[in-house]
């Protein structure tokens, strides 16, 4: 893909479209757009980190592996959403590995311009400050859950989150699960068999249906008050 195609990709995100045609083009000269099949590992703990990385389309999940051969899953990253950042600004090995858990295009973007545009540019820095304090605020929100919430309250919270944007006067919502329940599990915190439990009682309690990966919800407000 040639510098103009990915400069129009750089201007649609969030966190490039305050940028002037001419900074965005200094961000463009270092960024590569990457195709990333599905299973496929896009950088692993210990790797130098080289820049930041926005998803383009497809989803890509940040995890640790255990010596046992487990892993835990930090995060599930999706389209216009960023990763990397923080390292980059630590100037770290990368924390976790990074892996495709669908077929994606993601952009890597080299971290040179990047800081000099946060030396000279105060709006660009604010909002790569601001997407690092919702990253912040996610992380706090993660631990709480883990720490005092059930699993049951955890899986009703991801299906709640997954719907949002479906609007409350849907009766009846769906989500489709676009990744394995096993990462899933994962990225709550729960075993996949307990997190296949909770789905089948909050089926056998009649407020989702499952048809394969697509889950029906039953009235959002019937949910939000089961086991709260």
């Amino acid at each position: 893909m040639n510098r103009p195609d990915i400069a129009l990709l750089l201007s649609r995100l969030p966190l490039f479209q305050e940028l002037s045609a001419a900074q965005i083009e200094v961000i463009a000269v270092d960024t590569r757009v990457l195709q990333v099949p599905k299973g496929e590992i896009l950088f692993h703990k210990g790797d130098e980190c080289q820049g930041l990385f926005v998803v383009l389309s497809g989803q890509i999940k940040l995890a640790i592996a255990s010596s046992q051969g487990y892993e835990k899953v930090v995060d599930i990253i999706g389209p216009r959403q960023s990763f990397g950042e923080a390292v980059m600004f630590m100037d770290r090995p990368y924390p976790v590995f990074a892996q495709a858990v669908s077929d994606a295009f993601v952009l890597r973007i080299g971290k040179q311009p990047v800081f000099n545009l946060l030396a000279t540019d105060t709006n660009f820095a604010r909002a790569m400050l601001a997407g690092l304090s919702l990253r912040l605020h996610s992380l706090i929100g993660d631990v709480e859950a883990y720490s005092l919430r059930s699993g049951v309250q955890r899986v009703i919270g991801y299906l709640l989150q997954q719907c949002a944007d479906q609007g409350s006067a849907e009766n009846e919502p769906s989500v489709t699960l676009s990744i394995f329940k096993q990462v899933l599990a994962s990225r709550l915190n729960l075993t996949p068999e307990t997190l296949s439990r909770v789905l089948h009682d909050l089926e056998s309690a009649n407020l989702i249906t499952m048809r394969g990966r697509q889950i029906t919800i039953h009235g959002l407000q019937r949910l939000r008050d089961f086991d709260s």
